[in-house]
């Protein structure tokens, strides 16, 4: 007799998880380059260094764990994209997504700008901004799962509900990344540190807002384009790739100021941003 299929079991399919498991591996090995960088501190003098010896003696493993953690975006976006176009979406790869990255974009970018950049604040406050953006980044995690079970409806948005903690991290980490080249420069960051520590705290708050942000799912194999739109993607590419510490930034930027300013812009216009179809054949989810 054929063997009943097994309801009880989970199911793991291999590509999406395998992305997810190389999200995962980038952001343990950026925390420990971190770590790294501070044991290279504390061997060179620890708290008697001065702001430019400490960067002098650090920066080196900074930009390992800020290039891993911009490694943990690209495949957070792979393990999603390789999931929809399967077919192969399931809770055990949802629920391993967000333990991977509550480590790659909570646990890494709270240890990295607390030490790269908030260091100098006094009374260790830079530790309780960056607990402060662990939490809310662990409530939005939980968020964004039990928003995905509740039962989908016809004509329900593809939206993001408050700021995704991979563009919360990204864009931490591509600041450090541009305040790092002001040291290495001979420039003071002087005020940013105060600046990004309040954005840190804004970051939090957009979290586990219900501010609306698109999820660009729709964009696909088969999404149709034009030749204009090919020619400004790759000379987008080329002038990041060109103003690497700087264009990380406004990138990040673009997207975070985009949500907060996407009420105000007409349906036509924000369906060619964000790439949208009339369709409604696929099915949705409100994330």
């Amino acid at each position: 007799m054929p063997k009943e299929p097994d309801t009880d079991e989970v199911k793991i399919y291999f590509l999406p998880n395998l992305m997810t498991a190389c999200n995962l591996a980038c952001g343990f090995f950026a925390v420990l380059m971190i770590f790294k960088g501070l044991l290279e501190v504390q061997d060179a003098g620890g708290a008697s260094l001065s702001a430019k010896a400490y960067y002098e003696v650090s920066h080196q493993y900074y930009e390992y764990a800020i290039l891993l953690i911009f490694g943990s975006c690209i495949f957070d976006l792979l393990d999603g994209r390789l999931a929809r176009l399967g077919g192969q979406d399931s809770p055990f790869g949802q629920e391993f997504d967000s333990l991977a990255d509550i480590i790659s974009f909570g646990m890494a970018p709270a240890m990295l700008l607390s030490r790269a950049v908030l260091f100098p604040l006094p009374n260790n406050i830079g530790w309780g901004i960056a607990l402060i953006y662990l939490v809310c980044g662990a409530m939005r995690l939980a968020k964004f799962n039990c928003l995905a079970r509740l039962p989908k409806k016809p004509g329900d948005s593809h939206d993001f509900r408050g700021l995704p903690i991979p563009m919360a991290a990204g864009f931490i980490a591509s600041i450090t990344f541009l305040l790092i080249d002001f040291h290495e420069n001979d420039r003071q960051i002087g005020f940013w540190k105060y600046a990004l520590g309040g954005a840190m705290l804004f970051l939090s708050w957009l979290m586990i807002s219900n501010v609306r942000y698109p999820s660009f799912k729709k964009v696909g194999w088969g999404t149709r384009g034009t030749l204009s739109a090919i020619v400004l993607a790759l000379l987008a590419v080329v002038i990041t790739l060109r103003f690497r510490y700087v264009m990380p930034v406004v990138l990040f930027s673009i997207y975070l100021i985009y949500g907060l300013i996407r009420p105000l812009i007409s349906q036509r216009l924000r369906k060619e941003i964000e790439v949208e179809q009339d369709d409604t054949d696929n099915d949705t989810e409100q994330l």
